[in-house]
């Protein structure tokens, strides 16, 4: 079991990349995103591979960078916030390493997601409805496999990051 794996999962706006890269370095562990592996991959950004090949299109390029990046050792990995729709996905993050959930109330994803038009679910929608469904959808998937669950709230991501590096040393899973 490659329990030296460190995965962020949550939904988008909760601060996973920003957490992640922090963890990594605070772990001295590769950092990966995966969304910027699928758009070097792709040659392209995640909006346009939604609108070209459609959310099924974005899966299925998911899935499969997700199963490559699991499979590595030693690696703190930030996942888009639908990681958790396919199955496949779930296995594989919960069977490869540890799973920290990154959850933020509503009105400050809402705050976070204000001006941002990289984020195609949420382009010309009704962003609070959005989010809203999004929070239903994969809160349960969030929680299904997720070890550890930490609320990004109003906290600096250096003290969510010293929060989890601590619960990861008192639980035994770092040095």
């Amino acid at each position: 079991m490659h329990r030296k794996n460190i995965f962020v999962i949550g939904l988008m706006a909760v601060g996973k990349s920003t957490v992640g890269k922090l963890l990594a370095d605070a772990l001295k562990l590769p950092f990966y995103d995966a969304d910027h592996v699928i758009e070097e991959r792709a040659g392209a950004e995640i909006s346009w591979i939604f609108d070209v090949e459609g959310e099924g299109g974005f899966r299925d390029r998911e899935e499969q960078v997700i199963d490559e990046l699991t499979q590595l050792d030693g690696v703190v990995v930030a996942t888009g916030g639908g990681v958790v729709v396919r199955a496949a996905n779930r296995h594989h993050l919960a069977s490869r390493g540890t799973v920290i959930h990154l959850d933020c109330p509503l009105e400050q994803l809402l705050a976070r997601t204000e001006r941002d038009k990289r984020r195609p679910l949420l382009d010309g929608a009704n962003k609070k409805e959005v989010l809203t469904n999004l929070m239903c959808e994969r809160g349960p998937l969030y929680d299904e496999i997720s070890d550890y669950r930490f609320v990004s709230n109003n906290r600096s991501p250096k003290k969510l990051v010293d929060q989890i590096v601590g619960t990861l040393r008192q639980e035994g899973l770092i040095g």
